[in-house]
């Protein structure tokens, strides 16, 4: 693999996994919600 390429590719990871350490916890608390609500 290139050097570039993990260059390129690195912000876009750490963004990726940014926004899913913040989204995750809110996603899940709906879900557990969703399925306890019968």
């Amino acid at each position: 693999m290139d050097l570039r390429v993990l260059i390129v590719l690195a912000p876009l990871l750490i963004a990726a996994a940014w926004a899913l350490k913040n989204i995750l916890p809110a996603a899940l608390q709906q879900f557990s919600k969703y399925l306890n609500k019968d």
